[in-house]
Parts: structure tokens; sequence; C-alpha cells
């Protein structure tokens, strides 16, 4: 690569980390990590466990969101002088060294790129992940399932933390539905692009002729409640069920009959807790689920309201959006973006980056 060519280059990466330092607005995010560090400092702090937990997980994302700017800008700095060093010496394993740098700081610049998309009034928020088996038997609840490990194991790859609050177990294999949190700022913004129909199609391992079958599981991704949302629950208009929970087979895995589930007369909304030991924390989990199932619902009919005043009906990109196909040849694609990949095995152990933050960008160019 000729060094004006490089030259170009960098002003280039640098001018793009330009505009993601100004969108990410690291002065403020410093001011918001000053005043963190002083609520976390406070000798009270531990008096509320979980609202502690929410200061500090909110501090260390925040700071690990800073370090990750700097850092990159201080990468793309120093690429000049490795580009420089390498051509006054030239050391082609240098000048090679600098090559692959180079690249790795267009994927990183373009990863943290994704981040200034997200926007929307919820993004900011935790998620409230809710997988359900759909047509297809046992294969869409093993599939549901796989979906469920898929998951969890790309918020495990990046240390975000996850809660299951609920799963109900199929008969025979698999689950029926499952609801659990990804626990890290913008978990809603980066997953609310996996919402909608996901396909499996695969020769079935539950069918003795060996025939192919094809599958489906619901994605459903909602904002975690905070409590500036004012989701009004009347205690008048909930039906609550105590049951025991039980876990595959149909064990028992508590000794008491602590599992919740909260109906919602009204809309007829039903959700369920069964996660812990004590009844009190699951009902309150359980309402933690059914408030932001309301709040979602208060935001799809004010969305229904503008698309009706915009003459838009609205889209439907959330359905059929992804396939998996496992036979006659092995291929995940997502149906909107176009986005692909060729190994299912990584794709179902949680390497889902790529077809997240192409979802990301194709929702943003949707919406203009």
């Amino acid at each position: 690569m000729a060094v004006v060519d490089i030259s170009e280059e960098l002003k280039s990466l640098s001018s793009t980390m330009g505009s993601i330092e100004a969108v990410l607005d690291l002065d403020a995010l410093r001011g918001d990590i000053a005043a963190l560090e002083e609520q976390a400092a406070a000798p009270s702090l531990w008096d509320d466990p979980e609202a502690a937990q929410k200061i500090t997980s909110k501090l260390s994302h925040l700071q690990a969101e800073v370090r990750k700017a700097e850092a990159l800008r201080g990468r793309i700095d120093d690429l000049e002088v490795l580009f420089e060093l390498a051509e006054a010496e030239g050391d082609a394993d240098a000048l090679a060294e600098a090559e692959a740098e180079l690249e790795a700081v267009r994927k990183a610049l373009d990863e943290m790129e994704v981040r200034t998309l997200l926007s929307g009034e919820y993004d900011a928020r935790e998620a409230l992940v809710t997988i359900r088996a759909e047509a297809g038997g046992v294969d869409a609840a093993d599939f549901a399932e796989r979906l469920q490990r898929m998951y969890l194991r790309w918020a495990e790859r990046h240390n975000y933390k996850t809660e299951v609050y609920e799963t109900a177990y199929a008969e025979e294999a698999g689950i029926k539905s499952t609801t659990f949190a990804v626990e890290v700022p913008y978990a809603y913004g980066t997953l609310s692009v996996e919402q909608g129909t996901h396909r499996l199609v695969r020769v079935s391992p539950f069918d003795n002729q060996g025939r192919r079958q094809t599958s489906f599981a619901g994605v459903e991704v909602l904002p975690v409640v905070e409590q500036t949302d004012h989701v009004e629950i009347d205690e008048s208009d909930l039906r609550v069920d105590v049951y025991r929970s039980s876990g595959p087979g149909g064990q028992g895995v508590n000794t008491t009959d602590s599992a919740v589930r909260l109906t919602h007369l009204p809309t007829g909304i039903v959700v369920s807790c069964q996660n812990e030991r004590s009844q009190i924390q699951n009902k309150a989990s359980a309402m933690n689920v059914l408030q932001a199932k309301l709040l979602e619902r208060r935001r799809q009919e004010e969305q229904a309201k503008m698309n009706a005043l915009k003459g838009d009906g609205g889209n439907s990109w959330g359905n059929q959006m992804r396939s998996y196909v496992l036979h006659p040849y092995q291929m995940v694609k997502d149906l909107r973006t176009e986005f692909e990949m060729g190994n299912p095995d990584a794709v179902f152990n949680g390497e889902i980056d790529g077809f997240i933050e192409a979802g990301i960008r194709w929702r943003k160019q949707s919406e203009k």
C-alpha cells in the first residue's frame, strides 16, 4: 500500500473516530462516571443491594465504554508511527504488522460505529428476552432451547450478566418457552433486531424415518421497565396463581409451591417466574416482566397511531427474520439483511455479532 494511500486512510479513520466521539459525547460520559463514582462511594450504598448493583453495573459499563473509545483513539494515532517506522527501515515484517493492525482498527471502528446507531427511546435499557416454540412439534421445542443457549452463550462471550426468570420444559425434549434478562446497558437496543420468527430446516433427530423437518420459534425482546415509566397495574386486574416449579422430566427443583403465574385480566397477558426460592421474589420478578410487556404494548399502540397519521401501514420486518438450514446444506441467513454464515454450529454457540450488527445497520437505513 502506498504511503500517500496510508496517509489518506488514517485521516479517514481519524475523522470517523471523531464522529463517533461526538455521538458518544465522552465528556458527558465522564461526568456521568464521576456522579456514579460518588454514589458508589457512599457508606449507605449496600443498604439497598438491588440499587447498589445497578449503580456499580452502570458505572462499570460506562467506564469500559470510555476506556474502549480512548484506547481506539490511541491505536489510530499510533498507526501513523508504525507505518513511518516500517517504511523508514524497509522492514517487510514491520509493514505486515502495521497493515494487520490497520485492519484490526477498521474492524473495531465498525463495531463502535454500530453502538452510535442505538439512539431509540429505550435502546439504552437492559433487555428481557422471551423465546417460544411455535409450529413444528418436538423439533420446535428443541429449536427454542437451542436459541436460548445461543443467546446465553452470546451474553457469556461478552461477559454480560443474565438471569433466567422462567423456563417451561416440553414433554419429550426442548422447551415450550423461556424468559431471561440480559442485564447490561444497551442490551435492548442491541438485541431488539433479533425479534421475530426464526426457522430451522434439518433432518429431524426425532423422526425415525429421517425426514427433513421445518420448525419455528418466536423471539420477543422487551426493554426493562424503569421507575420513570409509570406503568400502573391495579392489583384487582391481576390473577395470581402459585404452583410448584419443575425441571426437565418433571423433576422438582423447589420444595415448596413458590413459582408464580400472573394473568393481567384486561389484556390477557400471562407471565411466570420460577427461578427464585421465595414466592415473594418470584412475584416481584414476574411483575417486572409484566410491566415490560405492558410498556411494549403501549409503545406499539403509539407507533400504530403514528403510522396511521403517516399513512404507513407499519412494517413486518420482525416476522420470518432468519433461517437456519442444516440440511441439505449448512447455512444461517438473515432474510432482511442478507447477512449469512456457513457455520451453524458457531452461530448456535453464540457467534451472532455479525447478524446483530447487520441488523442494527439495516434497521437504521430502513428508518430513513
